[in-house]
C-alpha cells in the first residue's frame, strides 16, 4: 500500500501550482484588500481541510471545529503577546504567564499542539456516538468551549476584545502552512488510518471484522483535525491581531460548514474548492451589501444579504448535489485519466 500514489501526487502538484498562481495574482494586483482576502483564503483552506480530515473520512459532521480554532487563537496569542501588553489587556492573568513572550510562529505551533491535547481529552467518549447523537454532542462541545472562553476572563479577557497580538501572519506564511496541510490530508487519506476510517464510514460492521477499532480511528482523526484548526486559529489571530469570542461561534461555524458542503466533504479537492468559492462569494456579497447600504437605490435598511444567499446556496446544493462539487474523485484522478487517454 502506497501512502502517496500517482493520483495524489498529481493532486498535490496541481494545488501547489494553483497556490503559486493565486500568490502571483495578488503580487500583480497590489491591493491590500485583495491580499487580505487571499491570506484569509489560505487560512480557511487549513481550517476546512482540517475539518475534512475528520468529517470526510468518518462521515460525522463536527460543529466543534470552530471551538478548536478558538483554542488555538487564544492560546497562541497568550504566548506571543508582548509582556507590556499583557499587563494592559489581561490584568488578572496568572503570574506564571505574565513574563512569557514567545516567537509568534512558535506560539502558533504550540497553540496547535495544545488544541490537539484538549481535543484528545474532551472527545474520546464522544467517538462512540453515531449519526444524530454524534452531531448533537459536537454542537454541545462547541457551546462548552465557547462558554469557557467567555467566562475565563483571566486568560481570554472574557467577552471583551482580546488584542495586542503581533501581526506575524503574512500571505507567504499562510500559503506555506496551507500547502503543508494539503500534503498531510492526502497522506492521511491514503494511510492505513484513513483507509480503515473510511471503511468504517461506509460499513462499520465490515470494518470491525477486518480489525478496525472505530473509536480510536475517529479519535486520532479528530485530534489531527483539531491540531489543524488550532493552527488556523493561531494564524488568523496573528493576522487580524484582535478578536472576541463571537468570532468563533455560530456565524463562523455556518461559514465553514457551507464551504465543505458546497465543495464536498469526501475529498480534499472538495474542501479546497469549497473554501475558494465561498471565500470569493462571501467577499463579493459583503461588498455588495455595503454598496446597497450606502446607495440611494433602496430606501429601507437591508442587512443579512450574505447569510441569506449562503443559506439558499446550501439548500440548493443539498437538494441538487448533496455530496458537493467533488463527491468522490480528487483532481489528481482526473489529471491522471487525461494523461492515460493521451
Amino acid at each position: 500500500m502506497k501512502i502517496i500514489n500517482k493520483e495524489n501526487v498529481f493532486s498535490i502538484l496541481f494545488f501547489l501550482i494553483l497556490f503559486i498562481i493565486i500568490y502571483f495574482i495578488n503580487f500583480f494586483v497590489g491591493s491590500a484588500i485583495f491580499e487580505r482576502t487571499v491570506t484569509n483564503l489560505f487560512i480557511y483552506i487549513i481550517l476546512v481541510v482540517g475539518l475534512q480530515v475528520f468529517m470526510g473520512n468518518s462521515g460525522i459532521l463536527s460543529f466543534a471545529h470552530i471551538g478548536f480554532m478558538s483554542i488555538g487563537a487564544y492560546s497562541s496569542g497568550l504566548l506571543s503577546m508582548p509582556i507590556k501588553m499583557k499587563g494592559f489587556v489581561l490584568r488578572d492573568l496568572y503570574p506564571i504567564l505574565e513574563n512569557v513572550a514567545f516567537d509568534p510562529i512558535l506560539s502558533i505551533l504550540i497553540g496547535g499542539i495544545f488544541t490537539a491535547v484538549i481535543a484528545a481529552i474532551l472527545t474520546l467518549p464522544l467517538m462512540r456516538l453515531n449519526d444524530a447523537a454524534a452531531v448533537i454532542s459536537s454542537f454541545a462541545l462547541l457551546m462548552v468551549i465557547h462558554s469557557i472562553v467567555v467566562g475565563w476572563s483571566a486568560v481570554t479577557n472574557g467577552p471583551r476584545t482580546f488584542f495586542g497580538l503581533p501581526k506575524a501572519t503574512t500571505l507567504e506564511i499562510a500559503l506555506i502552512f496551507s500547502f503543508l496541510t494539503v500534503i498531510f490530508a492526502f497522506v492521511y487519506k491514503n494511510s492505513k488510518f484513513g483507509l480503515l476510517l473510511r471503511a468504517s464510514r461506509d460499513n462499520d460492521i465490515a470494518a470491525e471484522s477486518i480489525g478496525a477499532n472505530i473509536v480510536y480511528l475517529r479519535w486520532f482523526a479528530i485530534i489531527a483535525s483539531a491540531f489543524l484548526a488550532g493552527i488556523a486559529g493561531g494564524l488568523w489571530g496573528h493576522f487580524i491581531t484582535s478578536f472576541s469570542p463571537k468570532s468563533f461561534y455560530l456565524k463562523e461555524t455556518f461559514l465553514v460548514i457551507s464551504m465543505i458542503i458546497i465543495g464536498g466533504s469526501f475529498t480534499v479537492t472538495g474542501a479546497i474548492a469549497g473554501a475558494l468559492l465561498v471565500t470569493i462569494g462571501y467577499e463579493f456579497l459583503r461588498w455588495t451589501e455595503k454598496i446597497i447600504k450606502f446607495s440611494d437605490a433602496i430606501t429601507f435598511e437591508f442587512i443579512g444579504l450574505t447569510e441569506i444567499v449562503l443559506s439558499i446556496t446550501i439548500i440548493i446544493f443539498l437538494i441538487t448535489k448533496p455530496k458537493g462539487l467533488f463527491p468522490f474523485k480528487e483532481i489528481g484522478d482526473t489529471i491522471n485519466k487525461i494523461f492515460k487517454n493521451n
